[in-house]
């Protein structure tokens, strides 16, 4: 939340986050903003809309008692109530007339927070709705990011100048080898004393975590490639029974986007270009059940989500919790890939300044990470008053922690949940292992 001001209420964060919005849609005409119909995206057409229709339900209409704007924003925009496959069939506003509403809204919002939320009990609730707001337009930018992916579209015209500090950063260490994690009680969840903190990360409860090893590293490409050249897609004993019946289905035999050329070398779409592979970069758009089944082959096991916070946040012969894997500073482009600086992965072996106390590396940004967790609630969830956020996934989600290159340094921390089906691969996601 670093971006927001909880004592000024000062919105230049949302004012931030929107114009990433549009940039990462402007080269898109109205026929590209809506896109073919598919279970894993939305049309953008929507989702901008959406996006601006949450701020205005929230920040105007739920804080100010506001008339909507849109006569029919609730039947288009609300997707508590808008079925997914739906969507496509909406008469929705033009591109240019939903940025217009974007607008709008934006301006009505800095109106309010410089005008009318003089109180004490306004100005906490407009902080509160303001961070909602703005990590809910940072969560579909990110969305945005992995439609155009899915959807083979060239790759955002997002420009920026600390790109370089990631992408010039040599990775020579060697550390293919595990972190030793000792065990022991653990405080579990969302510890900061933030004025937000997401319902599912609450309330910090303890847990027991035995000893474990984990790898360092998040699983590379070249890793991923020898489990797929030895057969692994084709070998029945390494998948759960799910995983079985989603390979038997898709008939997968490598991950989604990759291809194997004719000289034997693998390759895989980025956005709309076949690049190599490349070796030490994580592996990414791979579903839950692909990194089970590479962890079988491998004679490994995923992390649990608690195992996994673990290794990111303590410290040895300590009861201190760290905020980030290196401590409790801002994530910097030495520290993390974050922010979509390169527009892509990185080597896993680079960045040591975000080492965890364990010496794991990047286990904040570059890639989501699988881990073996259910998405469930702790002990004593209480939903917020977005209730949708979380309370209706759970049971049926795998959690994955750690953030991406696409996810926004303001959004993510150790105790981040994000929580996907197991059969998602359209996501930007990968895994790290822990020793059996």
């Amino acid at each position: 939340m670093s971006s927001v001001s909880t004592e000024n209420y000062d919105i230049s964060a949302l004012q931030e986050a929107r114009r990433r919005t549009l940039a990462l849609v402007e080269d898109l005409d109205d026929e590209q903003m809506i896109g073919p119909r598919l279970d894993i995206v939305n049309p953008l057409r929507w989702e901008i809309g959406h996006v601006a229709w949450f701020q205005e339900y929230w920040l105007l209409r739920h804080l100010c008692g506001r008339e909507p704007i849109l006569a029919n924003g609730d039947a288009f925009y609300d997707s508590a109530k808008v079925a997914h496959d739906t969507r496509w069939d909406l008469p929705l506003p033009t591109k240019a007339e939903t940025i217009a509403y974007m607008t709008r809204v934006i301006d009505e919002i800095s109106h309010y927070i410089h005008h009318e939320s003089s109180s004490d009990d306004r100005r906490s609730a407009a902080s509160y709705f303001l961070s909602l707001a703005l990590f809910h337009e940072d969560m579909h930018g990110e969305a945005i990011t992995y439609t155009r992916q899915t959807l083979a579209r060239p790759s955002p015209r997002i420009t920026n100048a600390e790109s370089s500090d990631i992408e010039n950063q040599t990775a020579l260490e060697n550390i293919e080898s595990d972190a030793f994690v000792p065990g022991g009680l653990f405080i579990a969840g969302n510890t900061s004393e933030q004025d937000f903190v997401f319902d599912n990360e609450q309330q910090p409860f303890e847990v027991q975590v035995e000893p474990f090893r984990i790898s360092r590293t998040a699983t590379t490409n070249g890793e991923f490639a020898r489990f797929v050249e030895d057969g692994g897609y084709q070998q029945r004993e390494l998948w759960s029974d799910d995983g079985w019946t989603w390979r038997e289905t898709t008939r997968a035999m490598h991950p989604v986007y990759w291809s194997l050329c004719d000289d034997g070398a693998w390759s895989r779409r980025n956005f709309d270009r076949i690049v190599p592979l490349e070796e030490h970069h994580p592996v990414l758009h791979v579903n839950w059940y692909e990194a089970d089944a590479y962890c079988r082959w491998s004679n490994r096991r995923l992390p649990t989500e608690f195992e996994w916070e673990v290794a990111a946040s303590s410290e040895p012969d300590s009861n201190r919790k760290r905020r980030f894997p290196w401590g409790d500073e801002e994530p910097t482009p030495a520290r993390a890939n974050l922010d979509s600086l390169t527009l892509g992965t990185t080597d896993v072996r680079a960045l040591p300044d975000g080492d965890s106390a364990y010496g794991c590396r990047q286990m904040i940004g570059n890639v989501w990470e699988w881990t073996a967790s259910d998405f469930t609630p702790y002990p004593g969830f209480v939903a917020g008053p977005y209730k949708e956020y979380s309370e209706p996934w759970f049971g049926n989600h795998k959690v994955l922690r750690g953030g991406c290159w696409a996810t926004r340094a303001r959004l993510i921390s150790n105790t981040y949940r994000n929580f996907y089906k197991p059969d998602r691969h359209d996501v930007w996601a990968g895994f790290r292992t822990c020793a059996l």
